[in-house]
């Protein structure tokens, strides 16, 4: 830590093309909507449905919950009519599809007041909202227990993953809802509320009132909230703390202002196989198809729910995830290369000297999804400490939930990190190991043992 903001060396920022203009694409609404129960890690593959196929919703109305923990209801981000329940493999549900009125109606909740109601008051409108899923727990970033009380509650202000949106733009005009939503977070947790901003961040973050802001500066993961929690206050066996996005603060601040559940969200439109990138304000759930038709370089293309590092696949009608704010679309990397263990064949982001890109390191790359080899000997190579800013092991930690060894994993920090924090790791690994895959396998059984 220098002056106040805390310096990282260690990271790479993976610098690629198409990164979101600053202006809000003039694209016409999406009129599809889905909430996916797979983006709650740890929900039951077949969560119990409160409504049925062709039912009127508002919105936040109940759409489902998980039977383990029925207090926490996943609502719907629109009004309109629930015209599918998409289903994957064994029944499970993929999504809940909506087609969204033109004019949205939302579910108004009794006035509280945050300042004089009870915790237990705020806890009860959160869940029944649906606000309470905008959360996750560390440790094993899962929807926190309703019972639970963190010890803090954390927020990153910036985002340094690959085409990163600017959190400036995603909290334009909510500044005042920003403000409220942390006045009701502080009344949850024992401890405190916690910004993490970058030196470019805006006022709304930097002179938030009632938290604590902390500046950090460095490569990526330099934006990750794990990598705040690491240098602020960590982790700890036994202890619990909250995380959550800048945009979803406002939501929770608009539910206690307006007393209605508007999951409104800007999204980054990024990626070079794109005409045109920008932000797009729509909410949770939206279908990407209007901002991709027509919008294309050509049709060999992956859409990504997320970043280029941690997203998720998704089909051209996909839908953005529950806790996503970026869309990726880049070149699908599904030819083989000629040669390709032989002659670097064509300018690429790494870490190794065989490319001349480490001469280059302010040059952005356009990029495919090839992994550029095979899994191959898991070996020892320093790489991962390279990359990841905490006081962590991480190829010990990997190695250790590979061989299933319950006290080492707890040892070498697993309570600390979730995927998106060892995501580079994967990205510089010469063995080509499934780093975030091993990683949440040996979270989940952590969770589900302890």
């Amino acid at each position: 830590m220098n002056n106040g903001v805390f310096k990282l060396k260690k990271g790479y920022d993976i610098k690629l093309l198409g990164k979101a203009e600053s202006t809000y694409l003039d694209v016409k609404q999406p009129n599809l909507f889905a909430l996916k129960p797979t983006d709650v890690i740890g929900i039951a593959p077949i969560p119990k449905l409160k409504v049925a196929q062709g039912d009127e919703v508002r919105a936040g109305q109940p759409l489902f919950f998980d039977k383990p923990t029925p207090e926490i209801l996943y609502t719907a981000p629109v009004s309109g009519e629930l015209v599918e329940v998409r289903r994957g493999g064994k029944r499970s549900i993929a999504e809940v599809v909506i087609l969204a009125d033109s004019e949205m109606n939302y579910h108004e909740y009794s006035p509280i007041n945050p300042d004089t109601a009870s915790k237990e008051d705020i806890v009860q409108r959160l869940l029944e909202s649906g606000a309470w899923a905008l959360m996750r727990q560390r440790p094993y970033n899962t929807a926190p227990r309703p019972e639970s009380t963190p010890r803090d509650i954390f927020i990153s202000c910036f985002d340094t993953a690959p085409l990163a949106p600017d959190h400036n733009m995603l909290i334009e005009g909510k500044e005042a809802l920003f403000q409220a939503g942390l006045n009701v977070l502080s009344k949850l947790t024992t401890g405190s509320v916690h910004l993490g901003v970058s030196p470019d961040s805006a006022d709304v973050f930097t002179k938030a009132a009632g938290v604590k802001v902390h500046a950090f500066a460095g490569k990526h993961p330099a934006g990750n909230v794990g990598v705040h929690i690491h240098h602020v206050a960590p982790l700890n066996k036994n202890e619990v703390i909250w995380t959550l996005k800048p945009q979803d603060v406002a939501i929770i601040g608009k539910l206690f202002t307006e007393n209605i559940f508007d999951a409104e969200r800007t999204v980054a439109v990024t990626g070079d196989k794109l005409k045109q990138t920008g932000y797009f304000k729509t909410r949770v759930g939206a279908s990407i198809k209007p901002l991709v038709e027509g919008n294309l370089v050509d049709e060999h293309v992956r859409f990504i729910s997320g970043n280029a590092l941690t997203g998720t696949q998704i089909g051209s009608e996909g839908f953005i995830g529950l806790y996503e704010d970026q869309l990726t679309v880049i070149e699908e990397g599904d030819k083989q290369e000629f040669l390709g263990w032989l002659l670097p064949s064509y300018a690429r982001p790494s870490m190794s000297r065989t490319f001349l890109s480490f001469l280059l390191p302010d040059r952005e790359y356009s990029v495919n999804t090839n992994n550029h080899g095979e899994e191959r000997a898991y070996v020892v190579t320093g790489q991962y400490e390279r990359v990841v800013p905490m006081d962590i092991y991480p190829q010990h930690l990997i190695r250790s939930i590979m061989y299933q060894d319950f006290d080492q994993m707890e040892g070498l920090g697993i309570y600390e990190v979730v995927e998106e924090d060892l995501a580079l790791c994967e990205f510089v690994c010469t063995s080509k190991q499934p780093v975030q895959k091993i990683l949440r396998e040996g979270l989940d059984i952590m969770r589900i043992e302890g």
